[in-house]
C-alpha cells in the first residue's frame, strides 16, 4: 500500500506531508498511525531540529474520514491519542503550510503549531457542533485563550467557515501569503529554526507552553535556572565562541 503520510529529512527539517489527495486528505485510522509514526522517527533523530506539516496542492486536510468513524465496532480513540500526544509531545519548533481546507482535526492540529503559514485559499472550519460532536485536540481551551472567549465562541458554535486573512485577525496564522509562495516561504522558515540553537529552541517552546500556569515569580525562577544551566552548555559556549571572535577587534599595525 503507497504511503498516504510522505516523509523527508534534510537540513535540520523533517518535512510531514499529507497524500491522500482524493479525500483532500481526510485522515482515517491508518494515516493517524502513519502521522505517529512520523513524528516519533523525527524525535528520535538528533539531526532533526523542526517539523513541517502540509498537505497537497489545493489541500492541507478535510478533517476525518467520517465514513470510518461511523463503525462502532472500531475504537477510535487509541490512534488519535497516539497522533496528539505525539505532536503536543515533540520539543522542536513545528511550522504548518496551510493552502485550501482546514478543517475539522485540520484546523485543531494548528494549535499545536508553533507558526502557521496560510495561503489565500485556505478555508478553515471547526465544525464540531454542527456534526452534533464537542470539539478536540484541547480546542476548546486552546482558542479562547488565543483569541478570546467571545472569538472562539463564534468559531466553535456558529461552525462558519473562517479564511485566511480572518484567522490572521484572531492570531491563529502568523502570516498569509499567494498560494505560489506558501510552501517556499514556510520551508524557509523551518529551515532557518533549524539553523540555530536546538537547546535553546526547546527551552523556550517548554516555557512559553507552562508560562500561563504560575506566578511571574515563579516563572523568573524557573527561566533564570534554565539560562544558567544552558549557559554552560557546548552548545551555547560554541554560540558564544563565534559571536565574541565576530566582535573581537581587528588589530592594526603602523
Amino acid at each position: 500500500m503507497n504511503a498516504r503520510v510522505l516523509y523527508t529529512a534534510r537540513d535540520g527539517v523533517a518535512e510531514l506531508r499529507l497524500h491522500r489527495p482524493e479525500k483532500k486528505n481526510a485522515l482515517d485510522l491508518a494515516m493517524y498511525e502513519e502521522i505517529s509514526e512520523a513524528i516519533g522517527r523525527a524525535s528520535a533523530d538528533p539531526q532533526v531540529r523542526c517539523l513541517l506539516l502540509g498537505g497537497q496542492p489545493g489541500a492541507f486536510c478535510a478533517g476525518n474520514d467520517i465514513d470510518v468513524f461511523l463503525d462502532e465496532a472500531v475504537d477510535i480513540v487509541p490512534p488519535i491519542l497516539r497522533f496528539m500526544n505525539a505532536l503536543q509531545a515533540f520539543e522542536g519548533p513545528v511550522v504548518a503550510a496551510v493552502g485550501g481546507p482546514a478543517i475539522g482535526v485540520g484546523a485543531t492540529m494548528l494549535l499545536h503549531c508553533d507558526l502557521v503559514y496560510a495561503a489565500a485559499s485556505a478555508r478553515f472550519q471547526f465544525p464540531f457542533a454542527s456534526l452534533g460532536i464537542c470539539p478536540e485536540f484541547g480546542s476548546s481551551m486552546l482558542l479562547a485563550q488565543r483569541c478570546g472567549y467571545q472569538r472562539a465562541a463564534e468559531l466553535l458554535l456558529l461552525c462558519e467557515v473562517a479564511g485566511a486573512e480572518r484567522m490572521r485577525e484572531l492570531g491563529l496564522v502568523n502570516q498569509v501569503l499567494p498560494d505560489a509562495e506558501l510552501e517556499n516561504h514556510a520551508r524557509d522558515r523551518a529551515l532557518r529554526l533549524a539553523a540555530m540553537p536546538a537547546q535553546a529552541q526547546r527551552a523556550v517552546k517548554a516555557m512559553m507552553r507552562r508560562g500561563g500556569g504560575q506566578s511571574l515569580p515563579e516563572l523568573f525562577q524557573r527561566e533564570m535556572n534554565e539560562v544558567a544551566r544552558m549557559m554552560r552548555s557546548d552548545e551555547a559556549r560554541e554560540v558564544f565562541t563565534a559571536f565574541l571572535a565576530r566582535k573581537k577587534p581587528v588589530e592594526t599595525t603602523t
